[in-house]
């Protein structure tokens, strides 16, 4: 018989499929109303979505990944920040079921020697997909415990090579009203663009985001696409993404644009420096009842403080 070690078993092996699909556990077992509870979860639909597993996943080395309990894949897909599909936390999982991820193009331009147009197959060919579990903090003091699917953003950069030039990396969400209803609203200019230094960006945790819980990514958190940055608040991680832009100077992204006194350009998970309107020092884990103390860089200073050696992080926040 062969028995699996603990570190070669994946988190979506360890917590069985029935348990985090089978919605009349979750509505009817202690344990899972207790979990739902604060989600605004919605009855069947996380399922309506065609499903498809990952062929080949594979286990993230220890350094890229956490031993916390899971949230389930209900909660994750169900309550989620995704305003091309609206502002409230469950418009996501509603108005994303006949989204349309394939044919999907990202295009990689900029300051790089070898621009090119990656289809979403060839992302999924271009390295090996491991399962790397994360935390996922939001800058409206809340977080979940998410089993990613995907590699490191690194992966993807080096193919395209970029030129001495390239100090920032953008991201680019897709503009498509008809499809995504959230962008008929005002509330942000469209497109969604997000962007990172290029160090942040070739460190070994930025994940470009392919899938969650071994299955290709659902539609309400980014499919077909999208990025990951552990140690920044959610909102970084921009989703569905289409091209992928090489740049010297720092770009302007669409919170940046909107709110820039609220949101900066680095968006550090920092306890000790709070959004104007609400503390950052405590957050609130999804399906918890009693809060707790946010952690520097959302518990990755170790890997990553030294991005940020001599930098004042309240001015540039």
């Amino acid at each position: 018989m062969l028995i699996k070690r603990p570190d070669d078993i994946r988190p979506s092996e360890i917590t069985p499929r029935s348990v985090y699909e089978d919605r009349r556990q979750l509505l009817f077992g202690a344990a899972g109303a207790l979990a739902l509870a604060g989600t605004g979860a919605l009855p069947g639909e996380a399922h309506a979505q065609a499903r498809e597993k990952i062929a080949g996943l594979r286990p993230a080395p220890v350094a890229y990944t956490l031993k916390d309990p899971l949230n389930t894949y209900e909660q994750i897909t169900s309550y989620t920040n995704f305003y091309e599909f609206g502002t409230d936390k469950s418009d996501p999982l509603r108005n994303s079921k006949n989204f349309r991820t394939r044919p999907w193009t990202v295009a990689v331009e900029g300051e790089v020697h070898k621009p090119r147009t990656f289809g979403i197959d060839d992302l999924l060919k271009l390295a090996p997909i491991e399962e790397r579990v994360y935390r996922l903090r939001c800058v409206e003091a809340w977080s979940m415990i998410v089993p990613w699917a995907g590699y490191s953003l690194s992966e993807l950069i080096r193919q395209v090579e970029p030129t001495a030039n390239a100090k920032y990396v953008e991201f680019h969400t897709l503009h498509d009203p008809k499809q995504m209803p959230g962008q008929k609203d005002p509330v942000l200019q469209w497109p969604y663009v997000e962007g990172l230094r290029i160090d942040e960006a070739m460190h070994p945790l930025t994940l470009l985001g392919l899938g969650l819980y071994g299955e290709l990514l659902p539609n309400p958190n980014g499919a077909p696409v999208r990025l990951v940055v552990p140690w920044k608040y959610g909102f970084k991680s921009g989703k569905s993404i289409v091209r992928i832009r090489f740049v010297e100077k720092m770009p302007t992204t669409a919170w940046m644009r909107s709110a820039p006194s609220e949101y900066g350009f680095y968006s550090n998970v920092n306890p000790k420096v709070d959004h104007p309107r609400w503390s950052q020092a405590r957050e609130r884990r999804i399906g918890e009842f009693l809060k707790r103390e946010t952690l520097m860089f959302n518990g990755y200073a170790e890997q990553v403080a030294s991005l940020y050696t001599g930098m004042d992080l309240r001015k540039q926040f």
